[in-house]
């Protein structure tokens, strides 16, 4: 007799909509994808600590990092519930997509659906600052972003999460104006998910180390490529934009290669507009001749530093428009 299947955590996500019936999820190129990346990243690991000259282990890292920018696509698709129809394969590839991140996959789902319901808020507002803040923090914390500091504190911080929730408690956690709003939507499932693909993060790399004999500076070398990367590009599609919690985002003009690379992720706008519109299908969303912006005047434009802010804050939503169309 077979066991029973385990089921998925639960999990009511604001975000989660069927996809249109004329755009369904490309399953098959989804778990492709997945798997090609999964195991592509493991070689260039192996190859990366095993190569004798330090710079040949810098360029095998470059190439890890933009292999983890598809694999970071994957993932947030999966936090979408557009990586797979089948909810239990969309949530087992979400796990695996998040241990090679690593982040986990109940943390990632909690924390992308605050940045949906509160992007552009006060809350999520890193590119500018009110004649109150603290200009010097507010230059820090947004060059920390351009240079790569961002990325460490998501791994170190599921960490923490998992081994200690009760910082949720503290005094500086709850007057933390963005990680408030984030990490203060997890429930008690989400802690305990979390804490289990934590460990199973952790038996992975292991069991990586000893089976590949990872040398442990290369696999940090390489990560530290792929934090630079994407770090940099985390607020590419947000800097500048109207402080809108819908509209507060640019649709970016790249090259091909890097469209695929990242999955039509330049595609910020139609997506924070149409969430249930899988990654295939976002070219689609909007007009062949709507206006555009170039992904690289805009990501240089970011190093111009935070602006003072002009606007008002928009107001958070409690859920999503089941459709949104402009």
């Amino acid at each position: 007799m077979s066991a029973s299947p385990v089921p998925a955590p639960a999990f009511v996500s604001v975000l989660h909509r069927e996809p249109p019936a004329d755009m369904p999820i490309p399953n098959r190129l989804n778990i492709a994808l997945a798997a090609a990346v999964f195991g592509g990243a493991v070689f260039l690991l192996w190859l990366g600590s095993w190569v004798e000259n330090g710079w040949a282990t810098l360029g095998i890292g470059v190439m890890f990092s933009y292999l983890l920018l598809t694999n970071y696509a994957l993932f947030h698709e999966a936090a979408h519930g557009n990586l797979h129809a089948n909810p239990r394969v969309n949530h087992i590839l979400g796990v695996i997509t998040g241990m090679l991140f690593p982040m986990p996959f109940s943390m990632m789902r909690v924390t992308h659906q605050g940045h949906h319901l509160r992007n552009r808020t006060d809350h999520e507002m890193f590119d500018l600052y009110y004649p109150t803040d603290n200009r010097f923090i507010r230059f820090v914390q947004w060059y920390g972003i351009l240079f790569g500091l961002f990325w460490p504190w998501v791994p170190i911080g599921a960490v923490l999460f998992a081994l200690c929730p009760g910082v949720l408690r503290t005094r500086v956690f709850r007057k933390a104006r963005s990680s408030n709003y984030l990490l203060g939507d997890i429930r008690d499932v989400e802690v305990r998910s979390i804490r289990l693909e934590v460990a199973l993060t952790v038996v992975l790399f292991v069991s990586l180390s000893w089976l590949l004999a990872l040398h442990w500076v290369a696999v940090l070398v390489m990560y530290a490529c792929f934090s630079v990367n994407w770090s940099t590009r985390q607020y590419v599609g947000h800097a500048f934009s109207r402080r809108d919690v819908i509209d507060g985002a640019w649709n970016l003009e790249h090259n091909p290669v890097m469209s695929w690379v990242l999955l039509h992720g330049e595609w910020d706008l139609n997506h924070h507009r149409r969430p249930e519109v899988p990654w295939y299908y976002l070219p689609r969303v909007s007009a062949a001749d709507a206006p555009r912006v170039s992904y690289i005047r805009q990501y240089w434009r970011q190093w111009i530093g935070p602006q003072p802010s002009a606007e008002p804050a928009p107001e958070s939503l409690r859920q999503l428009p089941l459709s949104i169309h402009r």
